[in-house]
């Protein structure tokens, strides 16, 4: 899993409420390998049209935001129904960044395991981010995960993630990488409980 650190992009505003998985990624497309581009359907039905023209008042696709990897949302971010296919819609477009009051449970733990840092922050500060972004939607956002904070400007806003997940992205670590972390304090496991249950080991 890629590291992530600190990051600076434009941030596309995407402040309305409950925004779910279904339309971060339509379930029709949930058959679809990762392998064919999940991001060129990533918010499929807000950002195209019944016949495939883009909608050119979605945010992403205004010309400020079409290179943003940063998405400043309003609360409840990817809730619904559970979808890593989702996750990987967002990051598959460029994707690496989900700001937003709150997020869908789901949702945030399979943005952890891929790699997508959700930083959660107060509504009032949500506000006054998003308020700054569509005064100036050029003006750039920087996330610093070491420091827990988001940057615009002046203004400094600290953002909430549990330590565990904020180890993972910081190391780039799936949970298969965190578990041979403790490789060493496993195998002394395994050596004690040889000793102490020798009739639970399988006979050679």
């Amino acid at each position: 899993m890629e590291k992530f650190s600190r990051l600076t992009s434009e941030a596309c505003l995407l402040p309305q409420p409950n925004i779910n998985t279904d339309q971060i990624l339509p379930a029709r497309y949930l058959k679809w390998p990762r392998s064919k581009g999940l991001g060129q359907v990533l918010f499929q039905d807000l950002r195209f049209d019944s016949e495939g023209r883009e909608q050119g008042s979605f945010p992403l696709n205004q010309p400020a935001w079409r290179n943003a990897k940063i998405i400043v949302a309003g609360r409840n971010f990817g809730g619904g129904s559970s979808r890593e296919a989702a996750v990987y819609a967002l990051y598959d477009y460029g994707i690496r960044c989900v700001i937003a009051p709150s997020f869908g449970d789901i949702f945030a733990q399979n943005a952890i395991k891929n790699g997508l840092l959700t930083a959660v922050l107060s509504e009032s500060d949500q506000t006054k981010l998003a308020t700054s972004i569509s005064e100036d939607p050029s003006q750039l956002v920087t996330v610093d995960l070491d420091q827990q904070t988001v940057s615009r400007g002046s203004r400094t806003y600290a953002f909430a993630i549990d330590a565990i997940s904020r180890n993972q992205l910081l190391n780039g670590w799936d949970d298969i990488d965190l578990t041979e972390n403790h490789r060493d304090r496993i195998e002394a496991f395994k050596a004690k409980d040889r000793l102490s249950r020798p009739w639970a080991m399988p006979i050679p």
